[in-house]
């Protein structure tokens, strides 16, 4: 299958026959183990099978299909490892490649969008594809000026299939529970929806590329290409080289994951203080390690210890964006300090003010300070290794439905002004433990994260503290 099936009843046949597949899979394991092959081997055939077919339907279907692909491939790492290695592989492939448009529907749509003499634009053009994604193949060429481009094309039909994928992915989110046990995919499936016309507009996408290429074209560690040219259903911007992310979590060296995750880290915390802009879709297929010849991270102690092996990350693909004018709120940045400074009163006043508790729910605050110190961990040292293992020890306690944390955090609630900035928050920690990491989050909380400092805080919600506390007192 080469294009990309429109017809709602196909593609609901596909997307259906992976939780029955999968229940197919399971009778034919139990006949295997009946049949004298032992449990263990049995159950990595099964994993194996199971996620050989889920890329292969998520990858032909495109659309909203490979986009739950692409948003579930980064929370592997809090899977059991007997259940997620199976399905590594096969969801790292749906960051990098899914099977491609035919030429004759790539040169239909530029002949649509950028006028029947479309070559003339190029110097060349290459028909085979360097990538794909859910929502549209990139194209490398050569621009009429001589820039090397990344063509970014959208599938014809993409918009209605995205929303008919999450729709139907939606009705049976359930029976796709035993694809990614333990994770509740409802809740991102519907997150998905809600972006869907933001990424479909590729105008919005090329705005918010040029923000970040305007702010961040002097930075010494991260790249992000300009835009060449815009028009519906077609984006050129230009080419950058490099190795792909999904590759340095499978192959790289020490160095490269640790580069890398600082870089990560570093851009998701400074890109909205730069832009105003959230960066909201990180999944190792948007990001390139990319060399440099020599350092230019500054002169002082950090800035050459930065230097060593120099890499810059490239950054792909602002499709999805969270517009945050005044940057990350500081909220959160206040909220960590006083949860690392063991301030569990002032903590949960924070969050009831921010509609994190609600006005019916009572908790108790030293209960709320247990429950978030182990997450927030990585902000507690000057430098913390993010682990796979770790991870999973995260999310078996919040899931465990005996364990006091899993209690707690179903009576908590989630704004919906944070909603995207967790997700992205969670992402960003997921491919971290992929790469294996060990990066100083600290320091980039300290840099770019309003209220995580004591003095950035300094006249907001200390100085109201502190005039409710004087003015309680005078009036005593």
């Amino acid at each position: 299958m080469s294009d990309l099936p429109r017809k709602a009843v196909t593609r609901t046949a596909k997307l259906a026959a992976l939780p029955l597949g999968f229940a197919g899979r399971a009778t034919w394991g139990l006949g295997k183990r009946i049949g004298g092959k032992s449990a263990e081997i049995v159950g990595r055939e099964l994993q194996q099978r199971t996620a050989d077919q889920l890329f292969k339907v998520l990858g032909e279907l495109k659309g909203g299909a490979m986009k739950l692909g692409q948003a579930l491939s980064v929370f592997e790492s809090a899977l059991p490892e007997e259940v997620a290695g199976p399905y590594r592989a096969a969801l790292t492939k749906l960051q990098e490649a899914a099977p491609p448009m035919p030429t004759r529907t790539v040169h239909a749509v530029l002949e649509e969008r950028l006028g029947a003499q479309w070559r003339d634009l190029f110097l060349e053009f290459e028909d085979k594809p360097s990538a794909a994604a859910s929502i549209g193949q990139v194209h490398r060429a050569v621009w009429h000026d001589g820039r090397e481009v990344a063509v970014k094309v959208q599938y014809p039909g993409a918009g209605d299939a995205l929303l008919s994928d999450l729709n139907q992915l939606s009705r049976f989110a359930r029976l796709l529970g035993p694809l990614v046990p333990g994770m509740d995919i409802k809740p991102l499936i519907s997150e998905l929806r809600d972006r869907v016309s933001e990424e479909l507009d590729y105008e919005l996408e090329a705005e918010a590329q040029r923000q970040h290429a305007e702010q961040f074209a002097d930075d010494p560690d991260v790249v992000v290409p300009d835009v060449v040219h815009q028009s519906d259903q077609v984006l050129v911007t230009e080419w950058i080289d490099g190795i792909p992310m999904a590759d340095v979590i499978t192959d790289g060296t020490t160095e490269q994951r640790d580069r890398a995750g600082q870089l990560l880290a570093r851009f998701l915390f400074s890109g909205p203080a730069r832009t105003g802009l959230l960066h909201a879709d990180p999944h190792p297929g948007n990001f390139r390690l990319l060399p440099v010849g020599h350092a230019d991270a500054g002169d002082d102690e950090e800035g050459q210890e930065d230097a060593v092996g120099q890499w810059r990350l490239g950054v792909l693909d602002f499709g999805t964006v969270d517009r945050l004018p005044g940057g990350l709120p500081a909220t959160i940045g206040t909220s960590l300090r006083l949860t690392l400074d063991g301030e569990a009163d002032a903590v949960y006043e924070l969050l009831r003010e921010e509609g994190f508790v609600k006005d019916s729910i009572d908790l108790d605050p030293d209960a709320v300070l247990d429950y978030l110190l182990p997450i927030i961990e990585p902000a507690q040292a000057d430098e913390f290794t993010f682990t796979r293992a770790w991870l999973r020890q995260q999310a078996a306690r919040i899931a465990d439905v005996r364990s006091p944390a899993h209690r707690l955090g179903k009576q908590l609630n989630l704004p919906p002004a944070y909603l995207l900035i967790h997700r992205v928050s969670l992402s960003t920690i997921g491919v971290l433990c992929q790469l294996g990491a060990t990066v100083r989050l600290r320091r980039e909380l300290e840099e770019w994260l309003p209220g995580f400092l004591a003095e950035d805080a300094e006249g907001t919600r200390e100085a109201e503290v502190a005039e409710e506390v004087d003015g309680a007192a005078a009036g005593a």
